[in-house]
């Protein structure tokens, strides 16, 4: 790889932001939905109204569609960053940014193998 397209310590910082925080966002999503699940589980159980039933159900919809888009986009920025430290700079060993990124990258393939 040539020196000038050879990431950067700046770059390998970045990416991993963006994973961690795609990796956080899905998550986030998940409980989401199951909090809503439940939210609508329990109006259900309570005979409420079926208007307001049918809004909650709106909301868990929503959530739904928005993780297969999360993942997407999950899958792609680790792609990213795994090939930042395939090519890492030798300078980056014993860096903060270097174990960050490493460590964001191992939970997100631990999560894949499940």
């Amino acid at each position: 790889m040539s020196v000038a397209t050879r990431p950067t310590l700046r770059d390998l910082k970045i990416k991993s932001g963006v994973v961690k925080r795609l990796f956080n966002d899905e998550r986030s999503y998940q409980k989401e939905v199951e909090n809503q699940q439940k939210r609508i589980d329990k109006l259900i159980s309570e005979g409420a109204d079926e208007h307001d039933i049918a809004k909650q159900k709106e909301v868990l919809q929503e959530s739904l569609n928005m993780i297969p888009d999360c993942q997407n986009r999950l899958k792609e920025a680790h792609k990213e960053l795994q090939k930042c430290l395939e090519n890492k700079d030798e300078s980056w060993e014993g860096t903060e940014e270097l174990k960050q990124a490493e460590e964001i990258s191992e939970q997100v393939s631990k999560r894949n193998a499940n």
